[in-house]
Order: C-alpha cells, then structure tokens, then sequence
C-alpha cells in the first residue's frame, strides 16, 4: 500500500497480482477486471485517469486496515461489520475500546467469545441491521475516532452518516465489490466531507473478475 498521497482529490493505487510486470498506461491494463474497476471508480468520482496512480507492488499486502487506522491508546474506535471481530480483537489491543457491529447475531454471540477466550475486555459487540436507515443502538450516538468499514458485496450505504457523524479522523474502508466501494466512496467524498487519500486492489483471485480493496478516508480540512 502506498503512502497516503498528500492531495485527498488524488488515489494512490497498488496492485497486486501474480504479473508484477504489468502496469497500467492510461486507462489499458491488460488484467482487464482491474481495468474495469478504476475505470469504474474514476467515472463514479469524477476523476481523470490522471488523478490516478497506479505502482506495482510484490504479491504481499505490507499494510493492514489496522495499520492505515493508525490507532492511538486514547483511541475510540468503532469496526462496522466485525463479524468474528477479526479486526475488532486486535484493534482493541491497541486503542481505548471498540465497539463492534454485525448484523448476525450468531457471530456478535461468537465474537464476544473470542473477546472473552483472549482477556480482551475492551471490545463490545453489537447486533444491528446495518442496511437499515436508522439505528438505534447506543453504540451509534457515540463518538468515535477511527471506523472500520468491512461490508458485504452490498456496500454500507445506509450506515454512512452513522460513521461520519462524530468526524472520526480516519476510516478505513475495505471491500469485496468494486461497484459498491465506487458508490460509497462517492457518498463519502461528495455528500459527507471526506477526502480519499490513499486506495489498493488486491487481485486474490487471479483470471477472475473479483477482487478486495481496501481505502482510507480523512476529513476534509
């Protein structure tokens, strides 16, 4: 992953594949699914393809959503769709607390036992409907200051305003479905105020159309 770039209205993109070799001239790659992809996100931004850089990079991933976080021990964080807490676990370890949302309960229920199985008392988990337009949880009318976004190929549409509204310093957002990363993106910079300041692709399925990406967003100044 690249450093964030110093303007937000830029993208500093990595891909990792199997062909280190191949690199992006304008908007031709020849691994035609990425292709698609940043075409996809720069339409949906209103960016040109010179807004975007794209740098080849070994097939390992050298920064995790934790690290873009960049996590203070004051810290309160907030992992929407933590599943098993496989994030929220870890980020408790080095943050104040974090609060945890899934919206199935059996893995709210598994995720409070890994917390419990790994003397993490610092991590709460929440069962809610993310998809819905409101929540009512306390955990969503507390202040946050990093959020951690790791939806299904849905998106996290609706629980957007949720994530801004204390004005967390950064989140990170991570997804299985470009289409849905280029709308809440969208969302993101365009309606909520925050910038994009750094995005990878991680191409973990070679010769197929899938891929994961992962982006960090700041405040706009």
């Amino acid at each position: 992953m690249a450093s964030p770039a110093a303007s937000a209205d830029s993208i500093a993109c990595l891909l990792y594949s199997s062909d280190a070799e191949r690199r992006w001239r304008g908007a031709m790659l020849q691994h035609r699914a990425l292709a698609s992809v940043i075409s996809a996100a720069v339409d949906e931004l209103g960016l040109t393809e010179q807004d975007v850089v794209l740098a080849v990079a070994p097939p390992t991933l050298d920064v995790s959503p934790i690290e873009l976080l960049a996590p203070q021990p004051a810290d309160r964080a907030l992992d929407l769709f933590c599943g098993l807490g496989n994030f929220s676990l870890p980020l408790a370890m080095q943050v104040a607390s974090v609060d945890g949302v899934e919206v199935d309960a059996a893995l709210v229920a598994r995720a409070r036992a890994n917390a419990a199985r790994n003397g993490i008392t610092n991590a709460a988990f929440h069962a809610a409907d993310l998809a819905a337009m409101a929540q009512q949880g306390a955990w969503s009318r507390a202040a946050y200051d990093l959020v951690l976004l790791d939806p299904p190929r849905a998106g996290a549409r609706e629980v957007l305003p949720v994530a801004v509204s204390s004005r967390p310093r950064r989140i990170v957002y991570v997804s299985c479905h470009p289409g849905s990363f280029a709308r809440d993106a969208g969302i993101l910079t365009q309606e909520l105020g925050y910038g994009l300041v750094a995005a990878g692709i991680m191409d973990m399925f070679p010769h197929t159309s899938h891929v994961e990406s992962i982006a960090l967003f700041e405040p706009r100044r």
